[in-house]
């Protein structure tokens, strides 16, 4: 927004620090000025950067109040006086005929939760009529397009004092005004020329039979002021700003009302406001009828211009502010001065100690830390001590953060891409993916239902960044995520580390991706571990004991010692479905608090044996019910130092095995570091490996 320092200037005319001064020292107190222009005996306009959380600093009275501050200098009031001349006509004028007593115009807000403060005065015989004189030459300065006086009139004081106002034809108004929610389907015709179809969320302006301005954004075209305009209804009202900021966005309109409205509007501005509109629009004819009407709902009141006093300690300057490089510091009477010129009214309750009574144009104060972070704002962040806040220890890593780096190092040297995905999902989600069931945590306040869980897996998030690339058409996408779960109740919440895989098109070659890039990843990240056993299977279909989430022919669980670290396959097509997932997508999850049970695998050396390998093959029969996993478990077991290897060779099913069996070629691969083998030591140990296979239910084939 751009400022003019002559304007300025007028709130403060003892103000005598050079424009350039003026501009380095309101940046350094956060009112960012980022461009200074000189516009020769005009003074300067400032190019103005102002935070979403200052609307009061979003005109030229909110700037003239900081540098006020900042100077200990004395800002002039706002007048909302009017001249006797324009106010004559609410009695009578004795040259025009007797005294006439006119009532109150008639405002009513049936949404008072939705509109606090409602200001309304009458103006009647104006003159419409180009602006001129000091109006007409600072629009042309900040490059403002000027209309006509009255409405140059409600734009002046929203540059002025920054609260938004707005002009109605009055004789286009028919009846009083009513604040309400839109009728479903009301049509209003805005003053862009759009018309536009209100949501019964939309708080509305209205006369007695229509809509004539959607509160707080933009005006209705049909009561606009015209040049055939004679009498006027002056409006200055504080609407509720989520309110304000959903019509806005319902309805694609950003203005200058609404820029103001929604980041919260001084509840105490619409009696000044509408005076300093009607005093403009006077100057070129006409007379006030009535007395001001200001309808004011005490409880918004109690939420803003009235909320309750902070209790503030002198001693948290320093505690919390540190030193300055003044060795006398931030003295009570510094602190007293600045808050002061920033608009608080403080009231002594012991020796070093406040109660502060917040202005009604400063609803982003709440806490004391507010007011400290504006005492140290004000008396300016470059005059403390560069010094370091005191630590006592050091960093701690986390038990796991090598096993997470290992992962993390081997994931991204197979190809895939690291992503981060939000720690909230829905209830939906929560259920299907949750490890265990009903263990998902609810949000007490949630941002929205679609984030109302802390997540019990990671796979919500990737299949929504899988999603999120289908749709942008980067079909070919590898991403991995560590990160952490939630599960428990709100009383006790449990987190665990995990780590998700999510892998869709050809994201590592020409081939489409498929259940066995999953498997071969997840097995180079298991054999980084160390184990008695890592084996791969899965439960049929119809037992009900795989994740809901998978296909149930295309997936499977990795175990290692017994304990499940993950489940992985493609994504069960009705899960893909209601995601609208158009190509196959494989995810995996691993469960790292019990990965983490497991030590990392050492590299070991070991002198290359001078002796030849032997092998030896064993054909079985093997039931069904016996897992490979269950045999190398088995193997594992055995006292055999010299059995280096053993690895299935051939898996038979079908025709070539008796029904309930499957046949298994079985390699061992046996050397000793000190002799050849010999035919007995093979022979016994060949039979250990067959005893073993007999006593899990397998046989030789005969």
């Amino acid at each position: 927004m751009k400022i003019l320092t002559q304007w300025l200037r007028e709130y403060l005319p003892q103000l005598d620090i050079p424009d350039r001064q003026l501009a380095d020292d309101l940046t350094l107190r956060g009112i960012a000025v980022e461009g200074v222009f000189d516009l020769g005996e005009h003074g300067s306009v400032f190019e103005m950067d102002i935070t979403t959380n200052r609307v009061d600093a979003m005109n030229h009275y909110g700037i003239a109040r900081e540098a006020a501050t900042i100077y200990s200098l004395q800002l002039q009031p706002l007048s909302s006086e009017l001249s006797s001349r324009a106010k004559s006509s609410q009695s009578g004028d004795a040259a025009e005929g007797p005294a006439v007593s006119n009532p109150a115009y008639p405002v009513r807000i049936e949404e008072p939760t939705l509109c606090g403060r409602f200001t309304a005065r009458v103006l009647r015989g104006v003159t419409i009529r180009p602006s001129h004189g000091i109006i007409a030459d600072r629009f042309a300065l900040l490059e403002q397009k000027p209309i006509s006086n009255a409405v140059d009139a409600t734009n002046y004081v929203t540059l002025a004092m920054g609260h938004p106002t707005h002009a109605f034809d009055l004789d286009k108004l028919e009846g009083g005004i009513v604040v309400r929610r839109a009728r479903k389907g009301e049509k209003l015709v805005t003053l862009d020329g759009i018309e536009r179809t209100l949501d019964t969320d939309d708080l509305v302006v209205a006369d007695e039979k229509k809509a004539v301005g959607l509160a707080g954004v933009m005006g209705g075209l049909d009561t606009a002021i015209s040049e055939t305009t004679r009498n006027i209804l002056v409006e200055a009202a504080w609407f509720d700003p989520a309110t304000v900021r959903r019509s806005s966005r319902r309805h694609g309109i950003h203005t200058d009302a609404s820029h103001r409205f929604e980041r919260g509007a001084d509840f105490n501005a619409p009696p000044i406001a509408n005076a300093l509109v009607s005093r403009i629009i006077l100057e070129a004819g006409g007379h006030i009828e009535g007395d001001l009407v200001d309808v004011l709902i005490p409880e918004a009141e109690a939420r803003t211009a009235k909320r309750a006093a902070i209790s503030f300690a002198v001693p948290e300057i320093r505690r919390i502010l540190g030193a300055t490089e003044d060795p006398a510091g931030i003295t009570a009477a510094d602190a007293e001065t600045i808050l002061t010129g920033l608009g608080c009214t403080l009231k002594k309750t012991a020796a070093d100690t406040y109660d502060v009574i917040l202005p009604s144009w400063r609803l982003d104060l709440e806490r004391e830390i507010d007011l400290l972070e504006e005492i140290a704002r004000v008396y300016g962040y470059n005059r403390f001590q560069n010094t370091l806040p005191a630590f006592a220890g050091s960093v701690i890593e986390l038990p796991w953060a090598e096993k997470e780096s290992t992962l993390r190092r081997k994931l991204l040297g197979l190809g895939w891409n690291e992503a981060i995905s939000s720690t909230f999902c829905a209830a939906g989600d929560a259920a299907l993916f949750a490890r265990e069931p009903s263990s998902a945590v609810p949000i007490g306040n949630p941002l929205s239902e679609e984030a109302g869980m802390l997540r019990p897996s990671l796979l919500p998030g990737m299949l929504t960044m899988l999603a999120t690339n289908l749709s942008r058409d980067a079909e070919d996408v590898a991403l991995f995520e560590l990160g952490t779960t939630f599960s428990g109740s709100t009383d006790k919440v449990d987190e665990r580390p995990a780590l998700t895989l999510g892998a869709t098109g050809r994201a590592f070659g020409p081939a489409p991706v498929d259940f066995y890039d999953l498997k071969g990843a997840l097995e180079e990240l298991l054999h980084t571990f160390s184990s008695r056993s890592l084996y791969f299977d899965r439960f049929p279909a119809e037992s009900g004991l795989m994740p809901a989430w998978l296909h149930p022919g295309r997936s499977a669980r990795a175990v290692i010692d017994g304990s499940t670290v993950a489940w992985f396959g493609q994504l069960h097509p009705d899960a893909a479905s209601a995601r609208k997932l158009r190509q196959p997508v494989f995810l995996g999850e691993l469960y790292l608090d019990r990965l983490y049970k497991q030590s990392l695998r050492s590299p070991l050396f070991e002198e290359l044996s001078r002796f030849q390998t032997v092998r030896r093959d064993f054909s079985l029969l093997v039931p069904d019910s016996v897992p490979y996993g269950t045999l190398a478990e088995a193997l594992a077991a055995l006292p055999i130092p010299e059995l280096k290897s053993y690895a299935p060779r051939e898996v038979l099913r079908g025709d070539r095995a008796p029904a309930g069996h499957y046949s298994l070629l079985l390699g061992a691969v046996f050397q000793s570091h000190e002799r050849t083998l010999r035919d007995e030591d093979l022979q016994s140990w060949s039979q250990q490996i067959i005893t073993a296979m007999q006593q899990l239910g397998a046989q030789l084939r005969s």
